[in-house]
Formats: C-alpha cells, sequence, structure tokens
C-alpha cells in the first residue's frame, strides 16, 4: 500500500512540474498562445500620426518587452515602398484603392479590415482673414489653394468632392501628404486647404476648420492589414487587434475619425 501511495505522490509531482514549466513558458500565454514581444513596424497613412502614436504607445504598455515603429506618409508611397520589398508588419491606408495596391501584389496576409473613416475639411489660418465659409469660396481668383496629389487618398477625396460640386479650381501646389498640404497653410503659404477632419482638430488653434456639405460625398474608408512577410506577425496581430477593438475605436473616434 505505502508503495502505491509514493508512487501516485510521485505521479501528482511530476504532473504538476509538467504544468508548471507550462505557464511559465516566458514565449506563450497560459493558453499556449505566443505573447507579442519585440518590435513591430506599422506602415501608416500620415493622417494616422496622432491616433496610432496613442496607440502605440498603449500598446507597449499593455505588452512589456514590445517596442511599436512607424512609417508615416502618403498612403500611395508606402503601398509602392511594401510592394517593392520595404520589411514592415502592418499596413494602415487612408483609401481602400491605395490598399489594393498591396492586396494585388499579393503581400497582404488574408483580408484588410476597415477599422476608421475620415471626412475632408478645409483648413484656413486662424481669424478667417479670407472668409472662407464653403467649397465654392476656394475657386475665387487670387485665393491660394493647396490640394494633395491626387494619386493620395486625400487628393482623390478632394477631386471627388470638386466633381460632386461641379466645381474647378487650380492649387498653388500638389502635396505628396495631407500633413505637407496642412503646413503649408498653418505657415501662411496657402489660403487654405482641403484636409482630412483629423487634422484640422489635430492642428489646435493653429489653422480653422470649415466642413462643407459635399464632403460627403468622399468619405474614405481606411483598411489595415498583416503583411504577409512580417517580421513578427505575432506583435503585429496584436496590434492590429488593439487597433479594432473598442478601446482602439475611442482612440480613434477622440482625434475626428468616423465609425466604419
Amino acid at each position: 500500500m505505502a508503495s502505491t501511495g509514493v508512487a501516485a505522490l510521485l505521479a501528482l509531482s511530476a504532473c504538476s512540474s509538467s504544468k508548471g514549466s507550462s505557464s511559465e513558458d516566458s514565449g506563450s500565454s497560459a493558453h499556449g498562445t505566443p505573447k507579442p514581444s519585440g518590435t513591430v513596424t506599422v506602415f501608416a497613412a500620415a493622417s494616422l500620426k496622432e491616433s496610432f502614436t496613442t496607440l502605440g504607445r498603449k500598446f507597449e504598455r499593455q505588452h512589456p518587452g514590445t517596442r511599436v515603429t512607424f512609417s508615416f506618409g502618403g498612403s500611395d508611397t508606402l503601398a509602392a515602398s511594401i510592394t517593392n520589398g520595404a520589411p514592415a508588419d502592418v499596413f494602415a491606408a487612408a483609401s481602400a484603392r491605395t490598399m489594393a495596391t498591396v492586396t494585388d501584389g499579393k503581400d497582404a496576409a488574408g483580408t484588410p479590415v476597415t477599422f476608421a473613416r475620415n471626412q475632408l475639411e478645409i483648413a484656413t489660418p486662424p481669424g478667417d482673414p479670407h472668409r472662407i465659409s464653403s467649397l465654392r469660396d476656394l475657386t475665387r481668383p487670387g485665393l491660394k489653394v493647396v490640394l494633395c496629389d491626387k494619386a493620395v487618398p486625400c487628393g482623390a477625396a478632394a477631386r471627388k468632392a470638386l466633381d460632386a460640386s461641379h466645381l474647378k479650381l487650380t492649387p498653388v501646389s500638389y502635396e505628396q501628404d495631407v500633413k505637407s498640404a496642412l503646413t503649408k497653410v498653418e505657415l501662411n503659404e496657402a489660403d487654405a486647404a482641403l484636409v482630412y477632419r483629423t487634422d484640422v482638430k489635430a492642428a489646435g488653434g493653429r489653422v480653422r476648420g470649415v466642413g462643407f456639405p459635399e464632403s460627403a460625398e468622399a468619405l474614405n474608408d481606411y483598411p489595415i492589414t498583416l503583411l504577409k512577410n512580417a517580421p513578427n506577425a505575432t506583435a503585429a496581430r496584436a496590434f492590429i487587434e488593439l487597433v479594432t477593438s473598442a478601446e482602439g475605436r475611442r482612440v480613434l473616434t477622440r482625434v475626428g475619425f468616423l465609425k466604419p
């Protein structure tokens, strides 16, 4: 009887030891799912800079030992970099059309998910020196207006809004991303720019935002995807989960994004 009891205790001890080593594995959770670690590289549209920077800090706090690095810019430029082999884990674009560059190139892992929408506003210098209150006002002679390049999502959206209004204007420059267009107004190098409402909000008192009804014709969907050759797929999936979660949506709506 005593030998039977000893054998049982040894078996129980071995079982307990096995469970303990599994739960203490630094690379896995208690359920066997790998824990995010290391650096996750995110390529994201310039208009996501403020919200994604906040989400990156949240992600690093939630997953000690991780680091999120961002490359912000025009979605078309980022998409071209990805299809040319630039190492990245996640791509968040400012339009479905730009994301298609990556999916058509077979560089996305799975189907992109739309996580937010954005709407255009007119950015003018504070104080409304040129009394701009509508999209039609931008066609006034002598007014210096800046648009995003037509290949960039904010430029394509501006073109849609202008076409819907049957308006034509000749900008003084086409910018490669929305932040560059906004900067022209902030530096008084332009009287107005068509940018996203999120960028107007991020600029605070440095610019004034003017809404216009035609912007409803040019809403931009923002998709996000894991990239096929992601160097850190585990952390990338976790970051995408945060962006698409209720917590992520709160961060995005706080800076002016619309729900998808």
